[in-house]
This record gives C-alpha cells, sequence and structure tokens, in this order.
C-alpha cells in the first residue's frame, strides 16, 4: 500500500513536534524525488530588531529543510543524519507573509549528502541561497 502524499506531509510535520521545527512554525508543504519544500511564516519572532527577516532564522529553516530531505532518503531503522556545514548568502530583506525553501540534492551519497537551498518569498523573489551539507551516521 502506498502512503498518498498528504498523508505522507502530515506525518513528516508530525516528527516536528516539540522541535526548532515548531517553534518556528516551519512545515513541510511538498516533495517530490528530488527535493523537499517548506516554509515559515515572517513574524515578529522571526524578525531583528529592525523588523525585518533574521538571518539566523532563514539558515534555521534552510537546515530543517535539508537535514529533513536528506531523512527521508535514507533507512532510519540503520542510520541518522547530522548537518555537517551550512552556507547562507541574504540577497534580499522581508518583513512580512512566508518564505520557501526548496531542498534540491547536488550530491546524495551513502555518507554524505549535499544540498542546494533556494529560500523565496510569496512573490518568487530570491532571498537567500544555502548550501547545505549532511552525513549519514550509523545508529548503534
Amino acid at each position: 500500500m502506498q502512503i498518498s502524499k498528504e498523508d505522507m506531509l502530515a506525518k513528516a510535520n508530525a516528527a516536528s513536534k516539540n522541535t526548532l521545527m515548531e517553534t518556528l512554525s516551519i512545515e513541510i508543504v511538498d516533495f517530490g524525488d528530488d527535493f523537499l519544500t517548506a516554509r515559515m511564516p515572517v513574524t515578529s519572532k522571526v524578525h531583528q530588531p529592525d523588523g525585518v527577516l533574521h538571518g539566523g532564522a532563514t539558515a534555521a529553516l534552510a537546515e530543517s529543510v535539508g537535514s529533513f530531505a536528506s531523512h527521508v532518503f535514507i533507512d532510519t531503522e540503520k542510520f541518522f543524519i547530522r548537518g555537517l556545514e551550512i552556507t547562507a548568502n541574504h540577497l534580499k530583506s522581508v518583513s512580512e507573509g512566508y518564505i520557501y525553501a526548496k531542498a534540491t540534492f547536488l550530491h546524495k551519497g551513502r555518507t554524505t549528502q549535499l544540498l542546494d537551498i533556494k529560500v523565496t518569498d510569496e512573490a518568487d523573489n530570491l532571498i537567500s541561497v544555502c548550501r547545505l551539507s549532511t552525513i549519514s551516521l550509523p545508529k548503534k
């Protein structure tokens, strides 16, 4: 029996309870064979003091969606995922609405993964470009 996309998204978002993802109201909204997309509302809780989106919140969104993408594509009975490195280039500021992070694989190895993560606003303007490397480690 194949699980529906709606059921898969519900299961993914349920796994985020009591985590940073829930704190920042990050939710997984779409996925495919080689990508995963999440969104986060831009409200005062993710603003810098001057009222625009904090770069750290953007990086948290990018790492969350990238790590989750790596997690989806491994055998979670045998392995777990950890982030190794993240870079973020912030190109445009935003103060309200939603931002979307789409993670796509540049490399999907057995041990390491490299993801390209584009963060856009609701009008599809590029807000940040991020790269995340993750590692699959065996469970003991």
